[in-house]
């Protein structure tokens, strides 16, 4: 949490006591102006009297800019009133500071003022209404404004910030419960034939779907995941896709893995399920799939490429599950990925690149 950040949830928690602390510092400050410019010649009392009657000019003006002006007509572009609204009450606020030196601190100072300076001498003289009060009390005025202004702009960022996080975040558990229903029907179904036939292998896909189910629902909640368990889910969905067909089908995965990095979940396999979904299919004669899976530090790489049959799949069938996989990585690895899709003669070949390094800035 950045500073700034700890200083709006201190004021959200102790409105009243923030809003005090800020005009005792002001108090705090013009003293110690006052006391420096007038030396010994002014007692502090008299100095006390001066600057704490000028706080209570300088409250008003900065609570009526920031609570009444600034909200009710600048914010909503009524320019021209938030204009008039504030010389009104500048005007006003300067005429009764000048009234209360009159009556209020040069009485306390033993002065006597200047008879000549009656009412309308006050309402009219506009330049010692500028120049004497309206800098000395809007100058405070501006400053708390514009804080007011930075806290508010940092609420409405945070809000935003948090309203983007957690959309993204639905959209990307939606993202990832499409993982292709069908696969889970197909090996129920396959499972169930091999039952049948008393297969030995049906305890064994049993354990590898239980294991696929287990990672998927519990493990991979987070935002990243250890790669090695993407690479069990591989294996494990893999041995079970290869139940459905014979010996005619070849899966060959590589990895060169430098060390465990941690990735987004469930992208991998997704990719896999296409070239299987695609580049399997019984009207292909000796189908064949490659993946090459690579990671170090600051970079990783898979590529899946997959054999097809031209007529068997159209151009826009080949990317069918690949829109949900780029919006995913949109969403995670924002101009950190690279995702290639290439059709050469009938192999189909999917490309993921993700730069690990810019990752960490």
């Amino acid at each position: 949490m950045s500073f700034f950040e700890k200083v709006i949830d201190y004021n959200r928690e102790h409105r009243a006591l923030s809003h005090l602390l800020f005009w005792l510092i002001v108090l705090l400050l013009q003293l110690s102006s006052s006391s420096y410019y007038n030396s010994d010649q002014v007692p502090f009392k008299n100095n006390l009297m001066g600057d704490g009657t000028n706080l209570l000019a300088q409250i008003p003006a900065a609570y009526f800019l920031a609570y009444f002006i600034v909200p009710r007509f600048f914010y909503r572009q009524k320019y021209a009133e938030a204009f008039i609204y504030f010389i009104i009450s500048s005007y006003i606020i300067c005429v009764l500071s000048r009234i209360e030196v009159i009556y209020v601190e040069e009485p306390f100072y033993g002065r006597h003022h200047n008879p000549k300076e009656n009412i309308v001498e006050i309402l009219t003289n506009l330049l010692k209404l500028v120049y004497v009060y309206f800098f000395r009390i809007f100058s405070v005025a501006f400053i708390f404004m514009f804080l007011k202004l930075l806290k508010d702009q940092l609420i409405i960022q945070k809000h935003t910030l948090t309203l983007e996080k957690e959309k993204a975040e639905t959209e990307l558990r939606l993202l990832k419960t499409q993982l292709n229903p069908h696969f889970l029907f197909n090996t129920l179904n396959n499972i169930y034939s091999l039952s049948l036939s008393n297969s030995p292998v049906t305890s064994a896909s049993i354990g590898r779907l239980s294991e696929i189910l287990d990672y998927i629902l519990y493990r991979c909640n987070s935002l990243y995941v250890p790669l090695s368990g993407e690479i069990s889910l591989l294996n494990n969905y893999i041995g079970l896709e290869k139940l459905r067909y014979d010996e005619r089908l070849k899966v060959n995965f590589e990895t060169n893995i430098e060390q465990d990095i941690a990735i987004a979940p469930l992208i991998l396999v997704s990719i896999v399920e296409n070239a299987f979904k695609h580049g399997a299919g019984d009207e292909i004669g000796n189908p064949i799939i490659n993946i090459n899976l690579k990671a170090d530090e600051n970079t990783f790489s898979f590529i899946v490429s997959n054999s097809f049959t031209p007529i068997h799949i159209t151009k826009e069938g080949m990317k069918i599950g690949l829109p949900n996989l780029k919006k995913q990585l949109e969403l995670i690895y924002p101009k950190k990925h690279s995702l290639m899709v290439e059709q050469t003669n009938a192999i189909f070949t999917v490309t993921l690149t993700i730069d690990l390094k810019k990752g960490k800035e």
